[in-house]
């Protein structure tokens, strides 16, 4: 019994041990493929090989529990009504089901790339460091890292590679009057094209192609509270950061100078 015991934990060492051999082995091969060919840019390189990454250390775990479980179970006997088993897996994994679906499609539709910086949902902000098969994660301003799975990316911004759109906006009441929110938007707007229209990505004629503008009301009664009011222009990506920080700073200083009503929380008492 000892002996049948050490046999097969020595086997399962061995299952274990050919699974990671056999990972290595497809990631090393995917990373000198891509080392001797210049057909995708670097970009393009870094995400599949991280999705790659990911990939292989799922399905080399599914497949070593799977060889684990089959000396416990009759998988000829437990799929004898596949179809019916199919259907209640596909009901209780549905939502990662997605997340996979829609994975693969933020990849190979070349949506992201490993190293973008992009806003999620008009609110997380920051680099991707990561992408999976369910999830993204990005390093935000603040260094936090934030994930979000796929499904529930309602909206997701990309900056393209050597341009970047600051977009930047205000929450104001509702009771602030719109005509005198526009006025101090558009003033803010030429004064950011006048301070940082370095930062402005430019054509071959040396002219912005997207100067800061204000794109009036974006959205209306944000949580409740009041209404979005948005600025945008298109900078060098290198500038992007510092672009947003001035554009930020210079709004904040409009709503104090022009004491506009900021939207407030709902439970706020008047």
């Amino acid at each position: 019994m000892f002996i049948l015991e050490r046999f097969k934990t020595v086997e399962f060492l061995t299952v274990a041990l050919l699974i990671i051999l056999i990972v290595y082995l497809i990631r090393k091969s995917i990373e000198l493929f891509f080392d001797k060919t210049s057909f995708l840019d670097v970009k393009r390189e870094e995400t599949l090989m991280h999705f790659t990454n990911q990939v292989t250390k799922v399905l080399g775990l599914v497949f070593f529990f799977i060889y684990l479980l089959s000396h416990f179970f009759e998988w000829t006997k437990l799929f004898a009504g596949s179809a019916v088993v199919a259907g209640a897996l596909a009901l209780i994994l549905q939502h990662i089901i997605r997340d996979y679906l829609m994975g693969l499609t933020y990849l190979f539709e070349r949506q992201i790339h490993h190293g973008d910086y992009v806003i999620i949902n008009g609110e997380r902000q920051g680099k991707i460091e990561e992408i999976s098969m369910r999830y993204l994660k990005i390093r935000q301003y603040d260094g936090y890292l934030y994930s979000i799975s796929y499904s529930n990316i309602t909206e997701l911004q990309n900056g393209n590679r050597g341009m970047r759109r600051v977009n930047e906006s205000l929450v104001l009441n509702y009771r602030q009057n719109p005509d005198d929110a526009f006025k101090v938007m558009e003033e803010v707007a030429q004064t950011c094209n006048e301070k940082y229209g370095d930062y402005l990505l430019k054509d071959e004629n040396g002219l912005p192609m997207e100067s800061f503008k204000f794109n009036q009301i974006t959205e209306l009664n944000v949580d409740f509270r009041g209404h979005r009011y948005s600025l945008s222009g298109l900078v060098n990506e290198a500038d992007f950061v510092e672009a947003s920080k001035r554009v930020r700073y210079e709004l904040a200083m409009a709503a104090y100078n022009y004491d506009l009503m900021m939207a407030e929380s709902p439970t706020t008492s008047h």
